[in-house]
């Protein structure tokens, strides 16, 4: 945050996507603690990755993105999220998004829970959070898609739904609404990498939602014979969804 209302100016990687003193700080931070909390489970961040830290094979590990939505950050919309999942046997099986400029935090393992308060040194207390759930599908869908990646394949996708409302959000912020119950569907035909979506998609699964694949699998993850990048994919909150408005 310090960064944001500083303003600093950014960079291009080498895969032409943005970056600034933000995302290296943050991940910084992220892996000092997760190196003091889980000593012997293999961290894989973005920023260190991109600069050349090469990635180990292994089953159960950490994905963390120190700066999800580093467009919407630049843009000071808000709109951008810290993530960090744990990954074993393939599947995101825990996940913390938070939300720095709108104070929301969102977890996820067994069940999923969003605390709704400014975080300071200290973890939330049992009182401040509120269990979330998706919501079964209703026949007009609201859907959520990408504020800076939008692209045709995801309107043609839209277009043979029946979509009420659509709303645009930056980020894992559209995972998370999904998870609310505030929203149904959420399509990316897009290029995103691992680290952009497990710790979303632990949200979503534990409030009852499912990521599909193209050929309507659960979306994996350790991916490493492709440098954890993911295919296209759809975020359903009602997991009973894809089938009934013949998405597999």
């Amino acid at each position: 945050m310090e960064e944001y209302e500083r303003g600093g100016a950014a960079r291009s990687k080498e895969d032409g996507s943005p970056v600034t003193l933000a995302d290296h700080r943050a991940e910084a931070i992220i892996c000092q603690h997760l190196a003091r909390v889980a000593p012997f489970t293999p961290v894989i961040a973005e920023e260190s990755t991109a600069d050349g830290k090469p990635i180990s094979v292994v089953e159960r590990f950490l994905l963390v993105d120190p700066l999800d939505g580093t467009r919407e950050f630049i843009a000071r919309n808000g709109e951008f999220t810290i993530n960090v999942a744990l990954v074993e046997g393939g599947a995101p099986i825990a996940g913390a998004v938070y939300a720095p400029a709108i104070d929301r935090l969102w977890m996820g393992g067994d069940r999923a829970f969003v605390c709704e308060t400014r975080l300071g040194t200290e973890s939330p207390d049992e009182g401040m959070w509120r269990r979330i759930m998706t919501r079964r599908a209703p026949s007009s869908l609201i859907a959520l898609a990408s504020r800076s990646h939008r692209d045709p394949e995801t309107e043609s996708f839209l277009n043979r739904l029946p979509i009420g409302e659509a709303r645009s959000a930056g980020s894992s912020l559209k995972f998370c609404v999904v998870a609310e119950g505030q929203g149904d569907v959420y399509p990316r035909f897009g290029p995103t990498m691992e680290w952009d979506t497990a710790a979303a998609d632990a949200v979503l699964r534990a409030a009852g939602g499912v990521v599909l694949d193209t050929a309507g699998s659960p979306l994996l993850y350790g991916k490493f014979d492709r440098g954890l990048r993911n295919g296209s994919f759809v975020a359903w909150g009602d997991a009973t969804a894809a089938r009934r408005f013949g998405y597999c």
